[in-house]
């Protein structure tokens, strides 16, 4: 069973085809998912409902008419759906656009290159090293850059900087809507402008290559986030599907608005008001998709506290949480989250097959 993607190819040997591929040798790495009866697999490319996330122009809070409106709006959505859209959310088209061709530029260079240590200090992931079976593999790739890193990666001038200006614009608008979903609870909380630092906040940029067995695995297995909240600029080849009252729904894509979502830190702080809720992106079999992600994160010594008493959920520190999932998701191969936190007597009892 493959347990690790790193690639072994040696810097002084002619390049091979799928070493000059930009593509990850996904099929090659994990063959023994493939040949190991893994084709059994219920994928997500069985036809499902695709639907318009609502969409809010946030433009409205600067009018003093319609500002609580749409506060209201974005604290409804973030309690039933977990998810929105974003419209006139501060972040320039030029910002949006230029992010897209450097990440397309990096994402273009050879396999070989994107796995070098050097490159965007070492933040290069593909695939899932822990899976054990199809579904539990994303076929993937994704440079994940601390934004405490960004200033200090060489050899990429252009691409750091415009990730700086991308960060900082969009870490504006995560404090805005985070300070929004706190008064929305009752609280004129300074908890996130104290905790959610530009140093403990990450970027995520993602690329999907084309699957030539797109009904057999996921570009990214399902999951919650695991941070505050996650803003999101994707492209318009779609392929995002989340869970609404028990079913799985594909996001209509809206390349001119940001998509939010709601993580598990975000439930636990409210109580189980906000909802972090599962969501995959599938693969396409012939095109390539691209996304890039901000995670509004605090430090791993954070304590995560319900705002509201009686809580469902147990105290506990960002470091904490995030140990325990990549514990499950090592022994498991699938992350279980907050189930782990809970109040009372419920104990969470995983399938060790």
């Amino acid at each position: 069973m493959v347990k690790s993607n790193k690639f072994s190819g040696h810097q002084n040997q002619p390049l091979t085809m799928e070493e000059e591929s930009p593509d990850p040798p996904f099929q090659h790495t994990y063959k023994a998912l493939f040949d190991d009866g893994g084709r059994k697999f219920e994928n997500a490319a069985v036809p499902i409902e695709e639907r318009d996330l609502l969409v809010i122009d946030l433009s409205r809070l600067d009018d003093g008419v319609e500002r609580e409106e749409c506060k209201r709006e974005i604290a409804k959505a973030s309690r039933e759906w977990g998810f929105f859209q974003v419209v006139n959310h501060g972040i320039s088209r030029e910002i949006l656009e230029e992010m897209r061709r450097e990440q397309v530029k990096v994402f273009k260079m050879a396999f070989r290159e994107k796995v070098s240590a050097e490159l965007l200090a070492g933040s290069y992931r593909w695939g899932t090293p822990s899976a054990n079976c199809l579904s539990q593999l994303s076929w993937s790739e994704a440079f994940h850059v601390p934004l405490a890193d960004i200033s200090g990666l060489r050899g990429l001038a252009s691409l750091s900087s415009t990730m700086e200006q991308f960060a900082t614009t969009v870490s504006n608008l995560a404090q805005k809507l985070a300070e929004i979903l706190a008064e929305k609870m009752g609280h004129k909380s300074i908890f996130f402008k104290e905790n959610c630092l530009p140093d403990t906040c990450y970027l995520r940029m993602n690329r999907y290559p084309p699957c030539p067995i797109a009904s057999e695995v996921f570009g990214l297995m399902p999951h919650t986030d695991s941070d505050f909240l996650t803003i999101l600029h994707q492209d318009e080849i779609g392929g995002l599907q989340l869970v609404k009252d028990g079913t799985w729904i594909a996001v209509k894509p809206n390349p001119e608005a940001l998509i939010i979502n709601i993580g598990d830190l975000f439930q636990a702080w409210s109580n189980g008001v906000y909802r972090s809720v599962e969501h995959r992106v599938v693969t396409n079999k012939l095109v390539e998709r691209f996304s890039t992600a901000y995670f509004f994160c605090p430090s791993y010594d954070t304590m995560i506290e319900s705002c509201v008493e009686p809580s469902i959920y147990k105290s506990f520190s960002f470091g904490e949480f995030r140990k325990q999932v990549q514990e499950d998701v090592k022994r498991f191969g699938n992350k279980i989250g907050l189930p782990r936190f809970l109040v009372g007597d419920f104990n969470y009892a995983a399938d060790d097959d």
